[in-house]
């Protein structure tokens, strides 16, 4: 799939030669299987056409390549971990792909302010392990946590399965730094909690999915580890039962980290995927996920056996240690891969108001009941923050092509669903390529209008991340 044209410059071989010579034979590859891998997200829809690679190792390289990217007009495509689904990270129409995989510093912790200063290319997990050790916690957590970067958590502002206790990257991001495309640094707020300063510039990085600048390193705000977690699996018969779980867990004794659910649909894939045994004796149509900080034992069992004297589940089980609550997890965090081995899903990442999700998945069955009957729609998500993953499975029969086609007249009708229930088309993969000709269902024209002024005025030249959110006129 090719994304429609932007005002693109192809990188020459006499320039290509020029940046051999400046930076080093290693900081640049043509190689072709490196701009296969490198020029594409988790998307799998759009065709990688990046025209090279480019590896710098620290702040001051990046800043000399822009600079001479925006010379030139070479333009470039920021790369994380390349996690995402919705074409952010995607290079398909020649640009340059500027990995910040090199650049994968840790600095101690300061232990005293309870923060640490991270290069963008650090893994997420890696800066996890790296907290633990010392009994500190960076919150942002989600299944792709072992090939994610911290510049790309950064950069889409990412959300995962702890939103509900500890809210988005942008409230654990206390500095940046930065390179703009003419090549300037930036360094925004250091270490500060508060500086009253005027306009918070780092705020319109972080979640600008590349267009603006490139992150280069964070300092991050940090946590303690909690001193214990108890994780729960539970079954229920509705999604209306589901959220009059989530409402008794928000009363839990201890804290509510995580909330998560997956239908059946989800579950089935999974255990067939994974060769696994299911967790109850029989199914049920829906699932839950639940994790508890600092709960004392007692308390907690009062409130598990009011759970099931009210009827709000039908099943449940608790992780009595460490690698039971691990496999719990794996149910809810193996989904993503166990759709894509079983099939071709279409996927679209949505919020709504907590309280409009069964009012909205109703009118979703609905719809492709009447209009797409035997498509098998498999909804999973952080229900207690209002984010739904739908994913919408290839019928067997179908072709790829046909499918895509399909999909995309299914996604309007989605689209005005989300917006008719007060929803966002996008809640934490962002807008990218994927989503860029619908971003008018969640934004208004003077809201898209304001972003491009900000484009025009940190970036007037369009090289950076080109066609990504909107498309940018020079």
């Amino acid at each position: 799939m090719k994304p429609p044209m932007t005002s693109v410059h192809k990188l020459s071989a006499a320039r290509l030669k020029t940046i051999q010579t400046n930076f080093g034979s290693d900081f640049i590859s043509i190689d072709p299987s490196d701009l296969q891998l490198f020029g594409r997200d988790w998307t799998r829809v759009f065709t990688p056409d990046p025209s090279a690679l480019a590896r710098p190792k620290n702040t001051q390289e990046v800043a000399r390549f822009l600079a001479f990217c925006q010379q030139h007009r070479l333009s470039v495509v920021p790369s994380g971990g390349r996690t995402g689904y919705a074409g952010g990270a995607v290079a398909a129409q020649g640009e340059i792909v500027l990995s910040l995989e090199r650049m994968r510093n840790i600095q101690p912790i300061d232990q005293l302010g309870g923060t640490l200063r991270v290069q963008a290319g650090a893994i997420t997990q890696a800066v996890h392990e790296h907290c633990h050790k010392q009994g500190f916690l960076w919150p942002i957590d989600f299944a792709s946590k072992g090939s994610s970067q911290i510049g790309g958590n950064i950069a889409t502002n990412a959300g995962g399965v702890k939103v509900i206790r500890y809210g988005l990257t942008r409230h654990w991001v206390l500095g940046l730094q930065v390179v703009l495309p003419n090549g300037e640094i930036l360094e925004l707020n250091g270490a500060l909690e508060k500086n009253n300063t005027g306009i918070d510039l780092r705020q319109l990085f972080i979640g600008s999915e590349g267009i603006l600048g490139v992150i280069t390193e964070a300092t991050l705000k940090l946590t303690k580890l909690p001193q214990s977690l108890d994780v729960y699996l539970f079954a229920a018969q509705s999604l209306q039962d589901v959220l009059q779980l989530f409402q008794q867990a928000r009363l839990a004794p201890g804290i509510l980290a995580a909330f998560e659910f997956f239908t059946d649909r989800c579950l089935k894939r999974l255990t067939k995927h994974r060769q696994i045994r299911p967790v109850f004796g029989k199914d049920y149509s829906h699932y839950i996920l639940v994790e508890i900080e600092n709960g004392l034992p007692t308390q907690l069992d009062a409130w598990l056996n009011n759970l099931f004297e009210k009827g709000l589940v039908q099943d449940g089980v608790h992780a009595e240690n460490v690698t039971q609550a691990r496999e719990l997890w794996q149910l809810r965090e193996g989904i993503s891969e166990s759709l894509a081995a079983t099939g071709f899903p279409h996927k679209n990442d949505v919020a709504l108001p907590i309280a409009a999700l069964p009012a909205f998945c109703a009118d979703l069955e609905t719809f492709f009941a009447a209009h797409y009957p035997g498509w098998e729609i498999c909804n999973f998500g952080h229900i207690g923050d209002g984010n739904l993953h739908i994913n919408v499975m290839k019928p067997d029969t179908m072709s790829r092509e046909e499918f895509l086609a399909k999909t995309g007249q299914t996604d309007e009708h989605i689209f005005t669903l989300v917006q008719k229930h007060h929803g966002s088309i996008s809640a934490e993969h962002g807008i990218g390529l994927l989503k860029k000709k619908h971003l008018h269902f969640t934004r208004t024209p003077t809201e898209i209008a304001f972003m491009k002024q900000l484009k025009a005025t940190f970036d007037p030249h369009g090289i950076l991340n080109p066609g990504k959110i909107f498309d940018f006129q020079i």
